[in-house]
């Protein structure tokens, strides 16, 4: 059932079998409590992993990421955005330098509050909006 008309990802995770060998030591154990022990449930990782469901999703997605997160690493936004780029789906990806797990800084902040207006604007066709940024969405 479609639910959604368009979303933004912020530093989301795609694949719960990647994330639990590629984030960092801290937080290596948190997903035994929130999905199960990894690897003897890893088949509830893979049903709850979004990567793993592409093929149901239609929407437009914006996926903002940190370039030095550690506990969700980039490469979870890289391989969706190659996902949805593969099924045809609008998207686009912004990578922001500097920035870990959660914006900090001011102008990284201001820019995925703005990058969401551009895409939303963008994909639903909303022109004029006053201010907005460019930006270039895949598959539009």
């Amino acid at each position: 059932r479609d639910v959604f008309r368009a979303g933004t990802s912020s530093y989301g995770i795609g694949d719960l079998t990647a994330l639990a060998g590629d984030t960092h030591k801290f937080e290596s154990r948190y997903l035994d409590g929130l999905v199960g022990r990894y690897p003897e449930e890893e088949e509830l990782y893979r049903e709850r992993s979004p990567i793993e469901h592409v093929e149901k999703l239609s929407c437009p997605v914006l996926i903002l990421q940190g370039e030095e997160d550690r506990v969700v690493p980039p490469n979870q936004a890289r391989k969706m955005h190659e996902a949805l780029l593969t099924k045809g789906i609008p998207t686009c990806l912004k990578v922001y330098e500097g920035e870990q797990h959660g914006f900090r800084k001011a102008e990284n902040i201001e820019d995925a509050l703005d990058r969401e207006l551009a895409f939303y604007g963008k994909v639903f066709g909303m022109e004029g909006i006053p201010g907005v940024m460019e930006i270039e969405v895949d598959n539009l």
